[in-house]
């Protein structure tokens, strides 16, 4: 890896994004690099561009990020390790902004429909736009008194805007995990907890799922992630996301592997790497 890639972190969004907190709690000191879509933050990863990309897979409230997992299929990149971010929504405003002055709220669909309740009770218009650090942003720009956008608390660290309050979504339990994304494959520490994560595609026989999942209940291996992405090009095709427990060296992990492949006409390994220290808090 060359010198001036060592430090550096794509990501998708706006300066201020979630994702941008992510960067910036898992990989301190590292340069974060904004990206406009998912493929871009890969392509960087996969050109060099970017030592790491962080991009989120699921949400707790939302579900999967499709976009992710599809790339994850396409390009030849590998998973590094995960991060589990707290969704923490703050309501800024301009400098001369009040609560009580405000008359409609800015930010991601999905951000407006977490905070409903707060939004609700205050009785502001909700108007939707396609990133909650673009909503900040822009609201920074236009300086208007009487409007506020629902966004991370480093937006208002790098727009200048206030922290009118915090904490606004309805569920507190609201988490989003990022996967870490690199060019070459790295081999986890012996003395850590890890997980693996795999594509595979099912070959055509009956109960073709069922037996490739048995090979990890008969050697004992834990399931974490089950998901089902549509093949492009091929209708009614389907990949299969699995994330399991272990890593790729271990004994009963291996036999697992073994009895899936026999089943499958396709499979890829995106990385073994070590579990998120605070995966069991979010459960």
């Amino acid at each position: 890896m060359s010198r001036t890639l060592e430090k550096t972190v794509a990501f998708q969004g706006e300066r201020g994004a979630y994702s941008e907190q992510a960067c910036r709690e898992s990989l301190p000191g590292y340069r974060t690099i904004p990206c406009r879509t998912f493929e871009e933050v890969f392509q960087a990863v996969d050109e060099r561009e970017a030592a790491v990309g962080m991009i989120p897979v699921e949400n707790s409230i939302a579900g999967v990020v499709s976009d992710s997992y599809d790339l994850l299929g396409v390009f030849q990149l590998h998973i590094l390790g995960e991060y589990y971010l707290r969704v923490r929504h703050c309501l800024l405003g301009t400098r001369a902004a009040q609560i009580d002055g405000l008359r409609a709220v800015y930010s991601h669909p999905q951000a407006l429909a977490q905070c409903r309740t707060f939004i609700r009770k205050h009785g502001w218009s909700c108007n939707a736009v396609y990133d909650t650090a673009g909503a900040a942003a822009a609201l920074a720009e236009r300086d208007d008194p009487f409007e506020a956008a629902i966004a991370a608390e480093l937006c208002a660290e790098l727009y200048g805007l206030s922290i009118l309050a915090r904490d606004i979504q309805d569920s507190h339990l609201n988490t989003t995990r990022f996967l870490k994304i690199v060019k070459d494959r790295s081999v986890p520490p012996k003395d850590v907890a890890c997980k693996t994560s795999l594509v595979f595609e099912v070959r055509n026989i009956p109960a073709a799922l069922y037996k490739c999942l048995g090979g990890f209940a008969t050697n004992g291996v834990n399931l974490t992630r089950l998901e089902s992405r549509p093949v492009p090009g091929t209708p009614w095709s389907y990949h299969f996301y699995l994330d399991f427990q272990g890593r790729l060296e271990d004994r009963p992990c291996r036999l697992a592997l073994e009895e899936l492949d026999f089943f499958t006409s396709s499979l890829k390994i995106l990385g073994s790497y070590p579990e998120a220290s605070n995966w069991y808090e979010t459960r």
